[in-house]
């Protein structure tokens, strides 16, 4: 095989292997950008507005679309790119604030935080937030659920965060905030409250947290970066924490003191390492840095400082190899996620929204 044809086996290998990502942008479409030639390949458009959120079902087939311009859901195929349905909750003088949504296993329901907004002649009335449940296939909420008044803070979420984790035989919703909540998915009932640990404090006040705290693989294992405080001197760390969504088992590790912020963490296709995002210092003297773990041995291997922006967000490619910052801006930083230096930068020619990316291999 001579040398050229040799380059050209490689180009194709790199090209079969990447993976496609997915992402939010104004006014109304998901942007389709090829990881190979890192180009905007296809632009989706959203029938509901702004999109503010997107998940994932549990397939991983398709993609979950939510606004809360016209508090919509749109389903779109994950290989096809096309909407495969879309419908909108607001109807006449009632519109329902759609906070992030969680498919149960079957991908029949969405399971979200809501808020009521009734408009009235001269006012607006604003209800509380309330858990629901909307019916893909009747494209409507057919059941809702008052919330606890010791719930209510913490259901304060950013439109682009996800609300729960279902767990895979549906039965239960686990909320990972201040503690862990466990509801039933039958009533919304509050079966369980674990107070182990304290997750992703909110310290990162100015930026916005659109992606997940924390990555769920197929075997329902929840693993995310987590602060804790000892009661006696009450010393402030952080760890690295696995909850089992089957048997509830919960495992802590300590790292190290905590910085003042975090943004959970991306996990690499193998599960051998970890990325986060973190903070130190306000406004003008913040200081950010990726810091890189080793998932077996539960160690802080690596770690870079990067420019701070005022709101960002990130993922990780489909093979682990780069690390992506996005968010409130037009442009991709791709980071190496071995050196944990910045490679190149991708031009969106557009600006995107604050909820979230779906990288599929």
């Amino acid at each position: 095989m001579n040398k050229f044809s040799l380059l050209i086996l490689l180009g194709l290998c790199v090209a079969a292997n990447a993976g496609t990502i997915f992402l939010p942008a104004y006014p109304d479409h998901i942007l389709v950008i090829d990881e190979a030639s890192q180009k905007i390949v296809d632009k989706i458009p959203s029938e509901i507005g702004i999109p503010t959120a997107i998940s994932q079902s549990y397939d991983r087939k398709k993609i979950y679309v939510t606004s809360n311009d016209k508090n919509g859901v749109e389903v779109v195929d994950i290989a096809s790119h096309k909407v495969l349905e879309h419908f909108e909750l607001n109807h006449g003088n009632q519109q329902f604030r759609i906070y992030g949504v969680a498919p149960d296993p079957q991908d029949k329901v969405l399971y979200t935080v809501v808020r009521e907004v009734v408009k009235q002649a001269d006012r607006y009335e604003i209800g509380k937030f309330k858990y629901a449940v909307i019916d893909l296939a009747q494209q409507k909420i057919v059941r809702t659920a008052d919330m606890s008044p010791e719930d209510q803070e913490g259901n304060n979420p950013y439109p682009g965060s996800n609300p729960f984790h279902i767990s895979p035989d549906g039965k239960y919703m686990y909320q990972f905030r201040d503690k862990i909540t466990i509801l039933d998915t039958s009533n919304f009932h509050v079966s369980d409250r674990i107070d182990l640990a304290k997750p992703d404090f909110p310290d990162m006040a100015n930026i916005g947290i659109g992606a997940p705290f924390g990555t769920l693989d197929e075997q329902g294992a929840f693993v995310s970066l987590f602060n804790a405080e000892d009661t006696v001197v009450h010393r402030r760390f952080f760890g690295i924490a696995r909850f089992d969504l089957n048997s509830r088992e919960f495992k802590f590790t300590e790292i190290g003191p905590a910085p003042a912020g975090m943004m959970g963490i991306q996990v690499s296709p193998d599960r051998k390492t970890g990325y986060s995002v973190v903070s130190n210092g306000e406004h003008g003297n913040r200081r950010c840095e990726f810091w890189a773990f080793d998932l077996a041995t539960n160690q802080r291997t690596m770690t870079a400082e990067f420019a701070c922006r005022p709101r960002f967000s990130f993922g990780i490619s489909s093979d682990g190899k780069r690390l992506y910052l996005y968010g409130a801006g037009f442009e991709i930083e791709v980071w190496n996620a071995a050196t944990l230096k910045l490679e190149h930068t991708i031009d969106l020619h557009n600006d995107v929204t604050m909820g979230g990316i779906i990288v599929v291999p």
